[in-house]
């Protein structure tokens, strides 16, 4: 019996530890009124087929011509300019080898999005195309871990009119937007790694969003495939929003819409 004592608070102790870290915010956040019963298109309302590219300024007009928020990627170049871009590579969007940030703003500006008329954006010129008409959920991007793209982000945000929140896979930008800016909607960005296979701890600590409780999310935006994870579901029961991540097909959307709140979708147009 005593043992049995012994493992039984052990396992109550664990189980607190647990939620301690998965946890979300849970007093004074921010009003999420605005990020309402919008559906958000993934890099603009684009066609890398076509005219309109992603992240290109004229996926970014379509989006908001046809009234959907929209999710895209902030990142740096070589002089530190916030630009809008996916990869952290080149070669898929604009073939040219090397990584965004070993170019400046000026090389980058040269290279053509998709073989379209479209270029790199800057965040400034996104933000400005926007003009606050539907609401953004920004990415950074931290393939480096340098919180400068925060700084030089938020530089650009906070004299913005319009509703935004920010996201990302690495902890360390909600991390500084909690220290930051706790008046921004925040979220983490993830999926089941484990589940693919990946045990590495990062993986391990992405996957069952154990960095929460230096974090503490407004939301968890999370590859809808995995809508099953433990740690996305318990978060959705203590308050934070539910995104899904990113709906390609009608039949994606009727699987996910009772298991997340908000959707990213491409590749078709989600109307309820």
């Amino acid at each position: 019996m005593k043992i049995l004592c012994i493992v039984l608070v052990v396992i109550f102790v664990l189980a607190m530890v647990y939620l301690y870290m998965v946890c979300p915010r849970i007093f004074h956040k921010p009003d999420r009124t605005a990020f309402l019963g919008v559906h958000y298109a993934h890099r603009g309302l684009f066609d890398n087929a076509k005219d309109a590219p992603e992240n290109s300024l004229r996926a970014i007009r379509k989006a908001v011509d046809a009234g959907y928020g929209i999710e895209f990627d902030v990142q740096l170049s070589k002089d530190n300019i916030p630009v809008v871009f996916h990869d952290a590579d080149l070669k898929r969007a604009c073939a040219v080898d090397g990584k965004v940030w070993e170019y400046t703003l000026e090389e980058l500006r040269r290279m053509k999005l998709f073989h379209s008329d479209q270029t790199i954006p800057t965040f400034a010129e996104v933000l400005k195309t926007v003009g606050g008409k539907v609401p953004l959920i920004i990415e950074y991007k931290m393939d480096r871990p340098d919180e400068k793209v925060c700084e030089l982000g938020n530089a650009l945000l906070k004299d913005y009119i319009g509703p935004y929140c920010i996201e990302s896979f690495h902890p360390l930008a909600l991390k500084w937007y909690r220290q930051n800016r706790p008046d921004v909607m925040r979220g983490q960005l993830g999926e089941d790694y484990v589940k693919e296979g990946r045990t590495e701890w990062y993986c391990m600590v992405g996957s069952y969003l154990l960095s929460n409780f230096l974090t503490r999310p407004d939301f968890i935006a999370y590859c809808h495939k995995d809508a099953k994870n433990v740690s996305r579901r318990i978060c959705r029961r203590l308050g934070a929003l539910s995104v899904a991540w990113t709906i390609k097909n009608r039949e994606e959307y009727e699987r996910a819409k009772s298991q997340f709140d908000l959707f990213i979708f491409d590749s078709f147009i989600l109307k309820d």
